[in-house]
Order: C-alpha cells, then structure tokens, then sequence
C-alpha cells in the first residue's frame, strides 16, 4: 500500500522544495524573564532555514530540510520536530563522534523582550555537527535531483569554512540543474563580520534567482574604484520608494539573473509594538506592501516567515501585489506565535490578514 501524506498538495504541478542549514535547540526563560534570573528553559527547536521549512510544509508545499545533527536524543529530538510538522528529513545525517568530534547540537538562548526592552540572543553553536562535518562524502546532484526550488541563507555559511564552500556547491549545482534558487543573506553580528558577510554573500549573487535582502552584498557603483561607494550608502533603514526602486534597479542591473528581489522594512515602536511593509520587484516593476501594525509576542522568525510567505505566493502564482502583501501578511502572523516558525496551516488566515479582516472566523 502506497502512503503519502494527506496534508501536502500532491497534483501534478506541486513544486518540490529543499533548503540546507543548521537546526538547533532554543532555551528560553518563560514569562518575559531575563536569562540572568531564570530557573527554568522553555525548550524549542529553530533556525531560518528549518523555519522555512517548516513554515511552507504547514501550508502544504512538499518540503524538505537537509541538515547534520548529531546521533544522539538532542539531534533525534530535533528531527522528530521536523517530521512531526510534515516537513521530509530523509535527507538529514545523523552524524556519528568520529565524523563530528564534537557531536553536539547548536544552541541559542533567547531572551524575550517586552515594552521598551528589547529581547537579547546567546549563541551557543561553536563546534556543532554541522560544522564538523565533511561535506565532500554528499553526493549533491543525487541530494537535489527531482527538486524544483532551493533556498539558501547567509546564517549557514558563517558558521565555519566546510559550510561556506558547501553553500557555494549547493548554489552552483542548483544552477546547473535548473532549479529556481532564493537566497537570504541574513546577516547575523555574532557569527561574522559585515565585510566578511558581504565579501562571501556576493559570491552568492550570479546563481540567485530571489533575492531576499538587500544586504550584506556589495553593489559597487564603480568596480574598478571602491572609493566611489556602494550605491547603498547612506540609504535608510525606512526607504522612500524611490530610494528603494534606485537600489533595486542597480540589482537588477548587475545581476540581470536575478527575477524578483524583496525586502521588509521594520518600524520599532517598542519591544511590544512593531509595523512592518515590504518592498519587492518583479517583472520589471517595483511593489510597496500595505503596513501592518502589530503587537509583538514572540520576534524571531519574523524575516523567515516573510520569506517562506513569498516563496509560498510565488509556487501558487499569486499576482505581484498579493505576493507581497501576503508575505507581510505571513511575517506579521509569525509575531504572533510562540517559537521560532510560521505553525500556520490555514492559508486563509494569513489571506485574512493580508486583506486586513480581523472578524473572528467561525
């Protein structure tokens, strides 16, 4: 007897996703408490491409995570997440202590913010499977064979070198078997340095085909001399739309490979209150989202949920405005639920919401 899963849409035109990147345990006090006073961790699992991941297999798209954990209860555990929201982990290693000496699964403790504190994030992933790992034992054109999209970050290659030139691998042999590639270049402090980041981000550039952010990239306005700048210079956190159609443009102009870019832009009212719109160019036009204005319950994910809401709207060919506003729509959700993902399995709700209708459903 043949089982498949009744949540997925499985007609002949479903697209097949992949994503690679790091799973890891998230501890965080309960009731707002700051870490330096907590007695007790409530545990999770995260990490932007698994959200991702994670978030479109809840709305049905046939997804699927590749990852190293380690053999143990902790890697299990993480997994068994994973599986549990209809996201497929065949693909995953469960490593053994002599391939990652280690052998030790990344951690992060998030400490939420409320009201006028902001919420503060540990890392603790130095030396994790992942990083251990050796990536020349992965067959990956029989990893990707029979995908349709791959999504990468910039997280994942901060990581450790073994890492880097994985990302690099995976973006070039999606390339050349025709797979549609979005990319985030994520940028995160803690795990490496913004010339750094840019440095390797824009490697990543001429396999792109969805951009998400706008940095960490260089976009020289001369390459020949850097000291003419980088046409983002001086642009602001909140651009105008001509500010960000200018940016776009020279995108575009650089790397004509590239068929929609998209960004959100954050306004910080407190730890509690936040509006988010989005930006996004497509088919030679630039879109400007609606702004939602929302209370915050939980931040993180926030940029993975926009993410997964636009690759959403694009496999299902929603028009240009409505893939925007539904990928706001999707990271405004996010903020409203406990953990790092987009558990939304009603995509009416995030319909709902990117229409503005707030009446109960029942």
């Amino acid at each position: 007897m043949e089982h498949h899963n009744p949540l997925l849409q499985m007609d002949s035109e479903s697209q097949k996703f992949i994503t690679f990147g790091e799973i890891m345990l998230r501890l965080t006090p309960p009731n707002y408490e700051k870490i330096r006073m907590a007695t007790n961790f409530e545990a999770s699992y995260g990490g932007s491409e698994a959200n991702i991941a994670l978030a479109l297999a809840n709305l049905g798209v046939d997804s699927t995570f590749f990852s190293v954990v380690p053999n143990n209860s902790l890697g299990k555990s993480a997994v068994r997440m994973l599986r549990s929201n209809d996201v497929h982990c065949t693909p995953v290693i469960l490593s053994t202590p002599e391939e990652t000496p280690s052998h030790r699964l990344g951690t992060y403790y998030l400490e939420t913010g409320y009201g006028i504190r902001a919420s503060k994030v540990i890392y603790d992933r130095k030396h994790s499977a992942l990083t251990e790992y050796d990536f020349s034992k992965v067959d990956l054109d029989a990893l990707l064979d029979g995908f349709d999209w791959l999504h990468l970050s910039g997280i994942t290659p901060a990581l450790a070198p073994n890492c880097r030139d994985f990302t690099l691998d995976c973006l070039k042999t999606a390339k050349a078997k025709g797979l549609t590639v979005s990319f985030d270049g994520n940028f995160r402090s803690a795990l490496w340095s913004w010339e750094d980041a840019r440095d390797f981000c824009t490697l990543c550039l001429p396999y792109v085909d969805i951009l998400l952010g706008i940095e960490p990239y260089h976009l020289w306005r001369d390459e020949n001399d850097h000291s003419k700048g980088d046409y983002k210079d001086n642009i602001p956190m909140q651009p105008s739309y001509e500010q960000q159609d200018d940016i776009f443009q020279a995108f575009i102009k650089r790397y004509p490979n590239l068929k929609c870019i998209a960004r959100h832009v954050r306004y910080v009212h407190s730890g509690s209150e936040n509006s988010l719109k989005a930006f996004m160019w497509y088919e030679g036009h630039t879109f400007e989202s609606k702004m939602f204005t929302f209370n915050v319950l939980d931040r993180v994910g926030g940029g993975d949920a926009f993410a997964s809401g636009l690759i959403y709207a694009m496999i299902h060919n929603y028009r240009p405005m409505d893939m925007v506003n539904f990928a706001v729509a999707s990271s405004a959700i996010k903020h409203t639920i406990h953990g790092d993902a987009n558990i939304t399995d009603d995509v009416n709700s995030i319909r709902n919401l990117m229409n503005m209708n707030y009446d109960i459903r029942r």
